[in-house]
């Protein structure tokens, strides 16, 4: 009799091959496994996903030990796991990116957020990616980038291309003509940075979508 897949809790739903299904929160009640004295392990996990949802970089060990409850021991944790997930992804491979489907591991955070998010990558002259930067954190349904913040890091880390990505807690990937509009001025502001964006993906629960390949002309010239 297969496992009913109804109400599963974080770590049922890992065994029943729905880990990338999983939140933030239900990743961290993985990592946590249990809770503390007053506080349970889900609303110690959703402190936590507010503290990194809202971070562009790793957290520090005193950011997190401002959750009341958490502790060195547990912060050491979380903080081993983010370090072995971003070398695992981004440090030793140290592997071109030849399509827009090999960033999305490293932008898996996107799919289920419940806020839109605008997010940089920047690539050397290899086409490796250097960082995944956050720019902008939205509402449900909608965020704001200028292309004056968007650039901003790439010009910090050398950049010699970029990737533009955003998600849509809608759960469709397809491009808004928000979306077209932004791309166009980020292309256009990358052509006269002579740091030129390769792409703009679109990001949902049901997969992503490349504006690159819906519209070329965006990023040509």
């Amino acid at each position: 009799m297969g496992m009913e897949k109804k109400n599963l809790l974080p770590r049922e739903k890992i065994l029943a091959g729905e880990l990338e299904k999983l939140s933030v929160e239900e990743l961290l009640c993985v990592v946590l496994g249990r809770g503390t004295a007053g506080k349970n392990v889900f609303e110690l996990s959703r402190e936590i996903a507010g503290i990194l949802e809202k971070k562009s970089r790793m957290p520090s060990i005193d950011e997190l030990l401002k959750v009341h409850g958490l502790g060195l021991a547990k912060s050491a944790q979380i903080l081993a796991c983010l370090e072995l997930s971003g070398r695992f992804m981004l440090g030793k491979q140290d592997k071109a990116i030849c399509s827009p489907a090999e960033l999305m591991p490293q932008l898996s955070f996107l799919k289920h957020s419940r806020q839109e998010n605008m997010v940089l990558i920047t690539l050397n002259g290899g086409n490796k990616v250097i960082k995944v930067h956050l720019i902008t954190v939205g509402t449900a349904n909608s965020t704001q980038a200028h292309p004056r913040e968007a650039f901003a890091p790439a010009l910090e880390d050398r950049a010699v291309a970029v990737v533009f990505a955003h998600n849509h807690p809608s759960g469709s990937h397809e491009p808004s003509m928000e979306d077209l509009i932004l791309t166009q001025k980020l292309c256009a502001a990358g052509r006269i940075l002579e740091i030129p964006v390769l792409d703009h993906l679109v990001v949902s629960s049901s997969g992503f979508t490349s504006i690159r390949s819906v519209n070329a002309e965006y990023f040509e010239g």
